[in-house]
Parts: structure tokens; sequence; C-alpha cells
């Protein structure tokens, strides 16, 4: 398999570069190309990544108080919660900053360090962000998503990122994966299971909240895409690869891969792992290949051979990945490049 998936990195890297936009060419310059700082090609894809107008508008649209602009919708019901970090603005920082990773954007341009001080600010004391979803109970999926985008800008070394990690590897149950507190635990008891989820939330958001004991559900499966987003993070960072709860969570997910996730609440559908999409804010079978090959799963390990061949499957004749929902040309070469590396990193493993 070796020498058909080195043609597939070659022959696409070939044609998504006659085409692609500046930041896509950047991370196939310095990501399956292995260009360093000093190739004149890669230099000039930077300074067009600098005028790029996508990344400039996204950029030049976050305030100085490190939020951007929501609808006015959503800012009525932001309004009628208990606030901040509760809400979309929340939700939004944390898409947006991963884009503007995407476009090569650095935390000192425009107002982005303020976007994550302002992130930072909402810390509590046990070492998660509270929200956005829900203040009653902290949610780890978007945990790890806050420390995915918080290493990948350069703050892994920041004592509150620390703290984060400290906390999310404290979330770890049983089998490796990580659940949502509540919503795939207790909301699984005789008295809660026939409950809508909006009357459970009422009830768990109230004064008259169920007590809660994790350890009295070791018998409940974890959730596959909470566990993909609590180890993205980790993947972004060498020194965290080889942690025992980082390759725990990894085996967690590679043994689900293709199944149906157990939880109703997140993404239940086994279609999601063959659905491709970008952005990918939440998680899929190629955001899981991605990750497990950042961490270093390759061919010696069997299991990552049915998704490998998946994405090979889904390439088309013309060399590139299409989104699955309504292509569209720019997710189209994102959605390509991130194939492309995921199977180089997995090729460079042999």
């Amino acid at each position: 398999m070796l020498t058909e998936i080195q043609k597939v990195v070659d022959d696409s890297t070939r044609k998504l570069l006659q085409i692609s936009t500046p930041p896509v060419r950047y991370w196939l310059l310095y990501d399956v190309m292995k260009k360093d700082a000093s190739d004149p090609i890669l230099k000039q894809t930077i300074r067009e990544c600098a005028t790029y107008q996508p990344r400039l508008r996204l950029l030049n649209s976050l305030r100085r108080d490190g939020t951007w602009p929501i609808s006015k919708l959503r800012r009525e019901e932001e309004d009628r919660g208990p606030g901040q970090p509760i809400g979309w603005t929340y939700t939004t920082m944390l898409r947006n900053q991963l884009i503007l990773g995407d476009y090569a954007t650095g935390i000192d341009e425009g107002n982005m360090r303020a976007c994550f001080e302002k992130m930072l600010s909402w810390q509590v004391k046990d070492g998660y962000i509270p929200g956005p979803s829900t203040a009653a109970f902290p949610v780890p999926h978007y945990n790890g998503f806050a420390l995915r985008n918080l290493i990948e800008f350069g703050l892994r070394n920041d004592p509150r990122t620390a703290k984060l990690l400290k906390w999310l590897f404290g979330m770890q149950r049983h089998d490796g994966g990580w659940n949502i507190p509540y919503l795939q635990d207790v909301r699984y008891r005789p008295e809660y299971t026939h409950m809508r989820i909006k009357d459970f939330m009422k009830l768990v958001e109230s004064e008259n909240r169920p007590t809660y004991d994790p350890d009295e559900y070791g018998h409940i499966p974890s959730c596959l895409w909470s566990t993909l987003a609590a180890i993205r993070g980790s993947s972004w960072d060498p020194r965290l690869t080889t942690r025992k709860e980082v390759r725990r969570g990894a085996d967690f997910l590679l043994d689900g891969f293709f199944k149906r996730n157990y939880h109703a609440t997140f993404l239940q559908s086994e279609k999601n792992w063959t659905t491709l999409k970008y952005p990918m804010y939440l998680g899929s079978g190629l955001a899981a290949l991605e990750i497990l090959a950042t961490i270093g799963y390759g061919p010696e390990d069997e299991r990552m051979e049915k998704g490998v061949r998946w994405l090979l499957k889904m390439r088309s004749e013309d060399g590139f990945w299409y989104r699955s929902d309504r292509p569209d040309p720019e997710k189209n070469q994102w959605i390509t490049e991130i194939a492309i590396s995921t199977l180089s990193r997995y090729a460079d493993m042999y």
C-alpha cells in the first residue's frame, strides 16, 4: 500500500498546488513538502497569505475586546442567558480561531492575543472554561477545542493552558474516552431516560439538579466525538503525544472507527465517520485519521488500515477530495490538503 499512497500524495499535491489558495498552498509546502523558512516559494506564499482577503476580513472584524460581532438574534438569545461565555460569542471565537490558524495567522496579529486573553479570563479555578452551551457543567469537547487553539497559537507554556490540560486529562474515563457530564451519564438513569433533553437541561440547571458522581457511571461507554476533541489539542504538541492519557484516548477512538456513537446527543450516526467536511469544528473520519497519524499511529497498527483505505477510496479520479454536502471550491481544497497531509504522515511511518 505504501507505493499507492506515495503516488496519491505526489499526484494530488502537484494538482492542488496549481489551483490552491495561499493558505492551502502554505500548508502543502510546509506540512507535506517540508519546505523550510528559506524556501523562496514558501516565503512568497506567506506574503500572499498576509494579504488573503478572507483572512483580512475575519481578522479586521475581531474587536479590541477579543470578540467578533454576532447576529442580533444570537445577541438577544445570549443576553437572556447567564452571560458570556455561555452563548454564541464564545462559539464564534473558537471557530474563528481555528480558521485564522488555518490561514497562517499569528497571535500578535490584529486583536488575536486579546481574543485568547478574553477566553482565558473565563477559566475557573478547576481549570476548565465554562460554556458555550451551558453553565451547569463543563463540556470536555469544547475545552479540547480551546486547548487545540491555545497550543496552535503558541500558548502551550502558558500556566493557564497547563491548568486546562490537567483538568481535561483528569476527566478521562475508565475506557480511555471522555463524555459530556450529565447529558451522557446521569441522563440514562431510569427516572430521566424518557425526559426530553430540553426538560432535562432545565432540571440540571436548576437548584434541584441531580447528585453527580462520575464513578457511578463506569458501565456507560464514553463518547467518540468528545474523545476526539479531547485529544485533538495534544496532537499539536509532540511533548504530549506519548502521554498515556493521549494514547488511551487514541486507542478508544481507533477501536470505535466507523462505529455508531453510543450517545444520541452527539453525532450518533455512523455516517459522520464518512462525511467529508470543512471546517472540522467537531469530528469526522478524516479528522480522526489526521489526529491519529499526527500522534504517531501508522502501518504498524493494523487498526489504521481500514480508515486509510477508506480515505484512498474517497479520492476522486481528478485527484481531489470533495465536501460531502454542497461541494464548495475553497472547502474542497482544504479537505484535499488535510487528506494529503494525513496520508503523507502515515506513509512516513512505514
